[in-house]
C-alpha cells in the first residue's frame, strides 16, 4: 500500500503433503485439486465435492464461520467480518481504529511440498538479474494455492484453486539487486522500488477517478510489469537512485507497450496473459490516461 498503511494481507497457510493438480483451463494458473490415495489430511476429506475435488468454496465457508466466532472474543478493538465478495479468495476483517479503519484480508492458502506444475517451467526468468542459483532456490520453495474462483468456468462451482507466488514476489522485492548489497544500509541505493511505488500510486489515483472504467486493473498488473522490467534491465546500474525519473519513464513505457498489445504474461506462468484482448477497451482507456499523465508532467502527482 503506497498512500495509507490501512490494508494488510495475511496468508493463512495449511500445509498439505501431496496433491493431485489438474489444470482447469489453458491459463496454467487454475487447478482442480484432489488427494492421492490415503491422504494424511483426513480432516480435509469433508471438504471434497461430489467429484472428489477439494472445494475451495466449502473450505472458505468453514473458515469464515470459525473467524466470525473468534472475532466475538476480541474485546480490545471493534472487529467485524465484512460481507463476502463474490469470487474473492479473502475473508476481510474491518478493524475500527481511530483515527483510521484498517482492513485485513485473510487468504486461505494450501502449502504443498511438491514440484511446480509444467506451466511454470519457462517462467521466473531471473538468470541475468538475480542469477541462476537464486532461480533454482526460488523454484525449490513450496507451492502455494489460494482458494480463487476461476471466472472463465462455464458453471461456477467454487472448486478451483489458483497458484500463488506472493511469498516469492516478496523475497524478490526485498532482495532485488543484481549485487547482493543493493539498498543495504552501507550498499548503493537503487530506484527499483521507487519506480514500483510511483506506478502503483498512479494507478491507485486513476482508479479512484475512473472507478468503473478501470475496474479490471489492480496493483498486481503493475507489480508483474515491474518484475519483467527488472529482468529486462537486470543490472543495478540500470536503476541508479539519481535516475529515478528516467527509470520510471522507461518502466512506464514498457507497461504502456503491454497495454497497447493487450499482452502482459504472468511472471511465473508465461502462458497466462493478465491483459486479455477481450478487455481491449479498458486497456486502451488506461493507456490513454497514462499517456496523458506522461505528456503533461504527471499532474496527478501534484494534486
Amino acid at each position: 500500500q503506497v498512500s495509507e498503511p490501512n490494508e494488510f494481507d495475511i496468508m493463512l497457510l495449511m500445509p498439505v503433503a501431496r496433491l493431485q493438480l489438474d489444470e482447469c483451463d489453458d491459463t496454467g494458473a487454475f487447478y482442480y485439486i484432489s488427494f492421492k490415495r490415503n491422504p494424511k489430511e483426513k480432516y480435509l476429506l469433508k471438504f471434497l465435492d461430489e467429484d472428489g475435488k477439494l472445494s475451495a468454496f466449502k473450505m472458505l465457508q468453514a473458515l469464515r464461520e470459525i473467524i466470525k466466532q473468534e472475532v466475538k472474543n476480541i474485546k480490545e478493538a471493534e472487529v467485524t467480518v465484512k460481507r463476502k465478495k463474490a469470487g474473492s479468495p479473502a475473508i476481510t476483517l474491518q478493524i475500527r481504529n481511530p483515527p483510521a479503519d484498517i482492513s485485513v484480508d485473510i487468504i486461505l492458502t494450501l502449502e504443498v511440498q511438491q514440484s511446480w506444475p509444467p506451466s511454470t517451467q519457462d517462467g521466473l526468468r531471473v538468470e541475468q538479474w538475480l542469477g541462476r542459483k537464486v532461480r533454482g532456490e526460488l523454484r525449490n520453495k513450496s507451492l502455494y494455492l489460494v482458494a480463487k474462483q476461476n471466472k472463465k468456468e462455464k458453471v461456477l462451482r467454487g472448486n478451483t484453486w489458483r497458484l500463488s507466488f506472493s511469498h516469492l514476489e516478496k523475497a524478490m522485492l526485498n532482495n532485488h539487486g543484481s549485487s547482493k548489497t543493493c539498498c543495504e544500509s552501507n550498499g548503493p541505493k537503487c530506484c527499483r522500488k521507487g519506480c514500483l511505488k510511483l506506478l502503483k500510486y498512479l494507478l491507485e489515483q486513476l482508479k479512484m477517478k475512473y472507478t468503473k472504467e478501470l475496474d479490471k486493473f489492480c496493483s498486481y498488473h503493475v507489480k508483474t510489469a515491474y518484475f519483467h522490467a527488472c529482468a529486462m534491465w537486470p543490472s543495478d546500474t540500470h536503476w541508479q537512485w539519481g535516475d529515478l525519473e528516467h527509470c520510471f519513464q522507461k518502466y512506464l513505457g514498457y507497461f504502456l507497450e503491454c497495454l497497447q498489445r493487450s499482452q502482459l504474461p504472468h511472471f511465473f506462468i508465461p502462458q497466462y496473459n493478465l491483459l486479455s484482448p477481450e478487455d481491449k477497451a479498458s486497456n486502451d482507456f488506461l493507456s490513454r490516461q497514462l499517456n496523458y499523465q506522461l505528456n503533461n508532467k504527471f499532474p496527478i502527482f501534484q494534486e
